[in-house]
Order: C-alpha cells, then sequence, then structure tokens
C-alpha cells in the first residue's frame, strides 16, 4: 500500500516537474528578448488559461486556483509589449522564484529518490546477507557485523524514506508558490515600470494582486507549520523505531503472539532449481480466509500460493539457514518451505498457520477460541520426569514374546484400507494419551542407589560391535546399520494393526508441536540389530532406549514426506499393569526413512529364520542326546554281560585251585607232624629258632 501510494506521489511530482519546466520556459522567454517578449506573454497566458485542463493526480478542482490564473491569463496577455528595460526587474522578481524551485525543489526530489532508492537496495542486500548466517558455523563477529549492516541499512532506509515523503508532501505547497510567486514578482514589476500611469493597471488589480500576495503568505505559513509538524513526528518516529531496526528483536522484549489467525509479512521462499540446487527468494506473503497469499514487489495484487485449511506446517533445518519451516497441504501434494527474518516471526507465523489449519478463523472470536485450544492442548503434554518410569514399565519380560503382527514399509499411508475404513482418529489413539516430546537420558533419570536393567546401563556402546574391552551385547549379530534419527515424539495408541495408526500419529504429534511452539529435536544413533533397536547418544555413545525387536509389531514412513517414519513397539504394562500397551513412537531422518523401515523388515526375516534354525537345532539336539542316551544304555548292557561271564570263568578257575592246594597242605602237613615227632623236645625248640 505505501509503495502505491508513492507511485501516486511520483507521478504526481513529475507531472509538476513537466508543467513548471514549460512555464519556466515561457518565462524565460519574456526575460530573452523584449522582440519576443509579446510572443512569451501570450504562451503564458495561454498556459494559465489550459490549469483547469491538467488533471493532477493529487489536484483536484481548485475552482479558486482556477479563476485567479484566469484572471492573471488575462491581465497578461494584456501586457505582451513589455519593455527590455524590465529585464532586471524580471530577472529578480519572475525569474529567480521559479528558477529556485526548478533548479533546488524539483531537483531536490530526483535526489532523495535515487537516494531511497539506493537505500532500498543496500537495505536489501544487507537482509539477504543476514538471512545466510549459518546456523551450524556461526561466527560471532560475521553475526555482529552482519546485523549491524541491517541495523545500518534500515535506519538509513527509513530516514530517507522519510524525508523523501516529507519532499513530496511539502512539494503541494510548492507547486503553488512556484506558481504564484513569479506571477506576482511580474505584476510588481509591471506596476512600478508603469507606475500608476498605464491604462491597463488599475487600483482594482493593485487590490486584486495585494490579496494574492496575502494568500501566498497563508499558504506559506502552513506549509512551514505542517513542516515543522513533520519533522517533530520524523523525530517522533525515529525514537520509536529504534528497536525495529534490528532484524531479529529480543523475545522478551517482543513476545510471540500465539493465537493470531491472521499474519502478514515478508519471507524467503526456497526455489528448486534443480535435482539438488535450489534459490531463495524475498516476497511479501499474507493470510486471506484459509488462503496463503504472495504478491512481488510491483504487483497490484496477491497470488495464491497454496490452501491451508487443514494443512500440516513444521519447523525443518533447511541449506544451514535459521528460521525455516513447511507447509505441507491436506493430501501432500505440495509443500512449501519459508524462512523467516526472525523467531518472533517464525513462531507466529506457525502458530498462525496451524489455527488457520483447525479452521478457527470461521468462529465468531477466533483468537480467544485460539487461545483456550491451545491451553487445552498445553495441559495435555506430559513432564519430561515421567518419560523414563514409563520405559521402565514398558521394557518386557525375556519369555513373554508377543506374537508378529503385519508389518510395512512401503509408506502406504494413505491408502483407502478396509481396516481404516472401519477404524475411526478415535479408535486408532487414544483420546486422553499424553505426548512425550523429548527423551531423557537413562544417567538423569535414574535414582541414587536404583540399579540399572540391563537395556539401560550407562556403559558405552560401541554401535559398530568392534569390541573394546567388555564384549558388546550384539556383537554375534549379523545385521549392523547405523542411521541419524531425530526423536519427534511420543505416544499410546489403540491399534497396531493397520500402518495408518502411525500416519494419525505423525499428524498429531506435529499438530501438538506446532501448537507448543516445540522446535527442539534430540539427535541420536538408531543401531539395527538382529535383536533390538537402539538410540544411541551420538556424544557419549550411551545407550538411550533398547527396544527389542519381536516387541516392534508395525512399523511405516509418510507417504509423501520421506523424512518422516515411525513403529509401533508392543509391550507389557503401561497405565493398566494388566494389559499389554502399544507406544508409537515418531522420528526424522535425512531423507532414510525408507531404507530405515527396510532395515527393520530385514532384521526381522532375520530373527526369524534365525529362530526357525535355532528350534531346528534344538531338535537335532534333542535327536541326537535320545540315541546317545540308547547306545550308552546298550554298552552299559553289553558291559554287564561280559562282567558275568567274566566272573563265571574266575569262580570256576578259583574252584578248582582251593582244591588242588587243600590236597598239598595235607602232605606237608603230614611230613612236618612225623618229624616232629622224632626230633623231640630239643630238635622242636631248635626247629622254632630256625624259623
Amino acid at each position: 500500500q505505501t509503495r502505491s501510494l508513492l507511485g501516486v506521489f511520483e507521478e504526481d511530482a513529475a507531472a509538476i516537474s513537466n508543467y513548471i519546466n514549460q512555464l519556466f520556459q515561457a518565462m524565460h522567454r519574456i526575460y530573452d528578448a523584449q522582440n519576443e517578449l509579446s510572443a512569451a506573454t501570450h504562451l503564458t497566458s495561454k498556459l494559465l488559461k489550459e490549469y483547469e485542463k491538467q488533471r493532477f493526480p493529487l489536484g483536484g478542482d481548485d475552482e479558486v486556483m482556477t479563476s485567479t490564473l484566469q484572471q492573471f491569463a488575462k491581465v497578461i496577455d494584456e501586457l505582451s509589449s513589455c519593455h527590455a528595460v524590465l529585464s532586471t526587474q524580471l530577472a529578480d522578481a519572475m525569474m529567480f522564484p521559479i528558477t529556485q524551485f526548478k533548479e533546488r525543489d524539483l531537483k531536490e526530489i530526483l535526489t532523495l529518490k535515487e537516494v531511497f532508492q539506493i537505500a532500498s537496495n543496500d537495505h536489501d542486500a544487507a537482509i539477504t546477507r543476514y538471512s545466510r548466517l549459518s546456523k551450524r558455523r556461526e561466527n560471532e563477529k560475521i553475526k555482529a557485523e552482519v546485523t549491524e549492516d541491517v541495523y545500518t541499512s534500515r535506519k538509513k532506509q527509513h530516514q530517507t524514506m522519510m524525508h523523501y515523503f516529507c519532499a513530496l508532501n511539502t512539494l503541494q505547497y510548492k507547486k503553488k508558490i512556484s506558481l504564484l510567486e513569479p506571477l506576482l514578482g511580474y505584476m510588481q514589476a509591471q506596476i512600478s515600470f508603469f507606475k500608476m500611469g498605464s491604462e491597463n493597471l488599475t487600483e482594482q488589480l493593485e487590490e486584486f494582486l495585494t490579496n494574492i500576495g496575502t494568500s501566498v503568505q497563508n499558504v506559506r505559513r502552513e506549509m512551514d507549520c505542517e513542516v515543522e509538524n513533520m519533522q517533530q513526528t520524523i523525530e517522533d518516529l525515529e525514537v520509536a523505531s529504534d528497536p525495529l531496526y534490528l532484524p531479529d528483536p529480543d523475545p522478551t522484549k517482543f513476545p510471540a503472539h500465539r493465537n493470531l489467525t491472521r499474519k502478514a509479512g515478508y519471507l524467503n521462499a526456497r526455489n528448486k532449481t534443480g535435482l539438488v540446487s535450489s534459490s531463495w527468494e524475498r516476497q511479501f506473503y499474507f493470510t486471506q480466509g484459509g488462503n496463503l497469499m504472495s504478491q512481488a514487489r510491483g504487483d497490484v495484487a496477491g497470488g495464491l500460493v497454496m490452501d491451508i485449511d487443514n494443512c500440516s506446517v513444521m519447523a525443518v533445518d533447511c541449506e544451514d539457514r535459521r528460521y525455516c519451516f513447511q507447509i505441507t497441504s491436506f493430501d501432500g501434494k505440495k509443500s512449501s518451505i519459508l524462512q523467516a527474518e526472525s523467531k518472533k516471526d517464525y513462531e507466529e507465523w506457525i502458530c498462525t498457520i496451524n489455527n488457520i489449519s483447525k479452521q478457527i478463523y470461521l468462529s465468531e472470536n477466533p483468537e480467544e477460541i485460539a487461545a483456550r485450544v491451545n491451553q487445552s492442548a498445553l495441559e495435555a503434554v506430559t513432564p519430561s520426569p515421567s518419560f523414563q518410569q514409563r520405559h521402565e514399565s514398558m521394557r518386557p519380560a525375556v519369555q513373554s514374546r508377543p506374537p508378529a503382527a503385519r508389518t510395512s514399509s512401503t509408506g502406504s499411508l494413505g491408502s483407502d484400507s478396509a481396516a481404516l475404513s472401519a477404524l475411526s482418529l478415535d479408535s486408532l489413539v487414544a483420546p486422553d494419551t499424553p505426548i512425550q516430546f523429548d527423551i531423557i537420558s537413562p544417567v538423569s533419570e535414574d535414582l541414587p542407589g536404583q540399579a540399572k536393567s540391563s537395556g539401560q546401563s550407562g556403559r558405552r556402546t560401541n554401535p559398530f560391535g568392534e569390541s573394546g574391552g567388555l564384549k558388546p551385547e550384539t556383537e554375534d549379530s549379523i545385521l549392523h546399520q547405523l542411521f541419524i534419527v531425530r526423536f519427534l515424539g511420543s505416544m499410546e495408541v489403540k491399534s497396531d494393526e493397520s500402518p495408518d495408526v502411525v500416519y494419525e500419529t505423525m499428524r498429531q504429534i506435529l499438530a501438538a508441536r506446532a501448537i507448543h511452539n516445540v522446535f527442539r529435536m534430540t539427535e541420536s544413533h538408531l543401531l539395527v540389530t538382529c535383536d533390538c533397536l537402539k538410540l544411541i547418544d551420538p556424544q557419549t555413545q550411551v545407550t538411550r532406549l533398547r527396544f527389542p525387536l519381536p516387541c516392534v509389531v508395525l512399523y511405516a514412513t509418510h507417504q509423501e514426506n520421506k523424512r518422516l517414519f515411525g513403529f509401533v513397539l508392543r509391550t507389557s504394562g503401561g497405565r493398566v499393569e494388566s494389559r499389554q500397551t502399544s507406544i508409537c513412537y515418531i522420528f526424522e531422518s535425512n531423507n532414510e526413512g525408507e531404507k530405515i523401515c527396510d532395515s527393520v523388515g530385514l532384521a526381522k526375516q532375520i530373527a526369524f529364520h534365525a529362530e526357525l534354525d535355532r528350534k531346528a537345532s534344538e531338535k537335532q539336539k534333542e535327536i541326537d542326546r535320545v540315541k546317545e542316551k540308547q547306545q550308552k544304555e546298550l554298552n552299559k548292557q553289553k558291559q554287564i554281560e561280559k562282567d558275568l561271564e567274566e566272573q563265571s570263568r574266575l569262580i570256576a578257575a578259583s574252584s578248582r585251585s582251593n582244591q588242588s592246594s587243600t590236597e598239598g597242605q595235607f602232605v606237608v602237613l603230614s611230613s612236618s607232624q612225623s618229624e616232629d615227632s622224632d626230633l623231640g623236645e630239643d630238635g622242636k625248640k631248635k626247629r622254632e629258632s630256625e624259623a
């Protein structure tokens, strides 16, 4: 609107300049030569008569001015035979005022216009450099220089703009003076020359000229008063606007308004110029009902960008630029990435588009309803300390393994499945379920003296499976794939039979993030193995969360935004300890959503085949153990029979040996007894001593 109005003023100034140049040439002809004085005066009279036919953009039908100029034209036409002796007086009284207006005032307008254009271009260049400030490689010196450049260029543009506008407004007074003062001087020179002796100069004409002189003085005083007021206004605006020169003001002094249903301002829009290249264009954006409009500089009206009813809006990291957000239409076929100038505008745009998406603007009191909706949404958020306790309760026991459910990695979330037609949104997601937006480190959540479980220990985990002192938990796993992900949120769901529950959870979490202005995301490394999924801290390599692979019953990626993916974890225990619960986790990756889902699917297939191989191996081992046991029993029976046979043989041999030894003893005993009887008593003692 300001630039359109400025165009009207500039067109008026051009028309005034054109007319003044013609009048100057006519008066200069009077001054140049006495021979052409009559013709020049006649031309002047003719131009004065044509004033009423002029169509100035800011000049209405001024009957007083028209009649006055008509009277001047009549008198000037009668004085067309003036002599050359008037040249000196005409130079002082007629040529000087109009020359000063032409050479000083009109050139001042052109100079201010050029200065304003240069200041505007400098401001645009400074804004472009400021928008390109790096978010990751932030340099305080460069940032300070660019911010100071924006401040200086914006202040310079504002000052030159106000002085330029003041000069354009003053021109409306000066154009009257530039017309009346030369004519007044011309007539006064004529009166002084003819000295009341001319037949054409009467007392009535002098009275008319006196009235015109009084009118000119009144206009001049009014102009001086108006210029003084405008100068005071300029000073007041400079003082009041000083904080606004900063491109990113302090949010504590200028808080964001989160209940808006209308918003307008300049944004940088990303336009793709190739497969990986893109450019940014700064345009004026505004909301109109349920539509987002844009208007380029010089256009008379705005054009439709997107229908933002039922759309989704979320903050994104884009090409190392700050304050970027993405708007996706309700059908997912169209999306736009925009960059705001400041954090305040960034938050207000996201909140405004989210409020419009809910069609709050159609209500009677949209701001009040938006405030109530945002407040009710804030009350549904779960505080962070309860998150770890909920994860402790979600760890399933080893023996309890839920049955495998249907999984999907195709991302066909928009299909008209029979399950979706039978289920409403409330049947997919519990209506009173709180949303968790962040992951709390297990070290910070453990109470003093509390024993850590195996999945939440503080031990560093090598994500690549290389042994480093302690044997990693997944060292023998066939699959090791690592992905960089950012956690968006999680919430309890009622159903885990269809991928549509993942898409609905994505929509609710993104909407809740926009409502609460939650733009921070925790970055983690997602390690996919054949027995579990792990979220690992990229800095400390500490396992934040561990999800057993058999409990992951459903996983899917977004149908349009391939950066979004999620999975459903079925656990024993939740808000009701006696039943199983399903928790849906939503993540954002670097355009690897489908790869992660494929990796999880491959891990489940490997785990399934490994389980089958394990069961077959156990069954074969059982058969081998039975055969080995039977062989042992058979060998034992043979050994017993062999031992019995050997024992019988030994008994028989022993009995024969005992019989022969008995007969020998009897013979020896008989002979010894006979000898003893022959020796007598002495012989017995001798035998005993020898013995």
